[in-house]
């Protein structure tokens, strides 16, 4: 039963993924301009209070996942389908670096992303900034996210769930999705580093 839910989830968040794509492309008329392409920079601060740019993780692949610390489903199981991917790369998971950036500041504050991201596998590293920061960086990538509310001073946030990969030379190389059914994402990042 609990396999057939993280399914649905997965599915879920594989939709969302694929219609706020076809939502961007369908926004854009063939005589525009198109879209910038993602550039992949980012500006903000680890949870030991450092200031990080995506320029110091150059030399490795970098996967970058936008979520926040609320969610209740789609991020907890990418972050963690991350975590499964390094340990079936083995030694070659020293050639990536995955990094959780938070979407929502204003609830994400410092302790509660630390006591979220012991969660997870360690190799992953928690992100935040002030709002302008965040938004920067989502401009970024190309990142949807957007507060909805549910009422009583509750929100949730809508968000693309895409994992961008940047190569080692800090050029944006593709999007990822999470594990799909027969299709682990280690097969994905073993293509990569080749």
């Amino acid at each position: 039963m609990h396999s057939f839910f993280a399914l649905r989830r997965m599915r879920h968040a594989f939709a969302l993924a694929v219609a706020t794509t076809f939502v961007s492309l369908a926004s854009w008329a063939g005589d525009e301009e198109p879209p910038p392409p993602v550039n992949g920079h980012f500006a903000l601060q680890s949870l030991d209070g450092k200031d990080v740019s995506d320029a110091d993780f150059h030399g490795k692949w970098l996967l970058i996942y936008f979520g926040y610390t609320f969610c209740p489903d789609v991020c907890p199981t990418t972050l963690s389908q991350i975590g499964a991917a390094f340990d079936g790369l083995g030694p070659k998971a020293k050639d990536f670096q995955a990094v959780f950036i938070t979407l929502d500041p204003a609830r994400d504050k410092l302790q509660v992303m630390k006591d979220y991201m012991k969660s997870f596998d360690p190799r992953i590293i928690g992100l935040r900034g002030e709002p302008d920061d965040i938004e920067a960086a989502a401009k970024s990538f190309h990142v949807y996210y957007r507060p909805r509310s549910l009422g009583n001073g509750q929100y949730t946030v809508d968000h693309s769930s895409y994992i961008y990969v940047i190569n080692p030379k800090g050029k944006f190389a593709e999007l990822l999705t999470g594990d799909l059914p027969g299709h682990p994402l280690v097969e994905d990042l073993r293509k990569l580093d080749k």
